[in-house]
């Protein structure tokens, strides 16, 4: 049984995911490098359990106890007691290994491994540690308490018994859980990033204005927001990451990264988080 957690990263994600877990019942241990990024990751938390309360979601008693069950730390030995870690830092694949291997140690020997990666290879991360069977890729999507879904995805070493814990653990936390093969983007990517590639594609040739790609998406497949918002609320910089990892990993040119993807990030316009991507948000 999973009950106790320990997220590695106080960012977007993984503050997404702490709530979830303190929300369900679960304490959790939050680390990040610096005491300033775990103050900034509780006050979202602490802003989106209020917001529940505003819209009657959950009493204001429920929020204090989410609250108290996150311990924050830069300390990842305080993992030494927890059922799972989940690594949710940034998309890069040397850093997560790093993190990884810097983990196993203190870890209990029975505890489980996973990644939120959105696109790296899970059999490749898993040999990276001294636990590949216990070793799974937990995808949240983002934002994590709103987003029913959870992607679940099996590395080549991971073990029957991971996989029935982690789908337990979704259940637990209140999310629907998929699993997929491990294969770039896995499931939801392969289909979603390609698609929102196509849409920049469109964009650079000047086939209509980025509102016309979203607005002809949104009112003629019935998806919720167009692609590039959806892009900007991604950021470009891991969509450019997302696709880079597709077309090295599937050596396919109907893969390759949009060119005014490319040229957007090197510019620095990766979205709602600088203010500026396929859309403008008055930072």
């Amino acid at each position: 049984m999973i009950e106790s957690i320990g997220i590695v990263g106080a960012g977007t994600m993984g503050n997404g995911i702490a709530q979830v877990c303190a929300a369900a019942g679960l304490p959790v241990v939050m680390t990040d490098i610096s005491d300033a990024a775990l103050t900034r990751g509780m006050s979202v938390v602490s802003n989106s359990l209020e917001r529940l309360v505003n819209k009657q979601k959950m009493t204001d008693a429920d929020r204090q106890a989410a609250l108290a069950r996150i311990t924050t730390t830069t300390d990842t030995a305080k993992f030494s007691t927890c059922d799972l870690v989940i690594e949710a830092a940034t998309e890069n694949e040397d850093l997560k290994v790093k993190i990884l291997k810097d983990l196993c140690p203190k870890l209990r020997p029975q505890a489980l491994l996973a990644t939120n990666t959105s696109s790296i290879s899970i059999t490749k991360l898993a040999a990276a540690t001294d636990r590949p069977d216990r070793f799974i890729g937990m995808h949240f999507f983002n934002p994590v308490p709103l987003m029913a879904l959870l992607e679940l995805i099996r590395g080549l070493q991971t073990s029957d018994d991971t996989h029935a814990k982690a789908e337990g653990f979704a259940k637990r936390i209140g999310k629907v859980s998929i699993t997929a093969k491990n294969s770039p983007g896995f499931a939801v990517n392969r289909i979603l990033c390609p698609m929102i590639n196509e849409a920049i594609f469109a964009l650079q040739e000047g086939l209509a204005t980025a509102e016309d790609l979203d607005a002809g998406m949104k009112l003629g497949c019935n998806h919720p927001i167009g692609p590039l918002a959806l892009a900007d609320m991604i950021g470009l910089d891991t969509m450019l990451s997302v696709m880079e990892v597709f077309y090295q990993g599937f050596n396919d040119p109907k893969y390759r990264p949009a060119p005014l993807l490319k040229e957007m990030v090197a510019a620095g316009h990766l979205g709602r988080k600088t203010g500026q991507g396929f859309y403008s948000y008055g930072k």
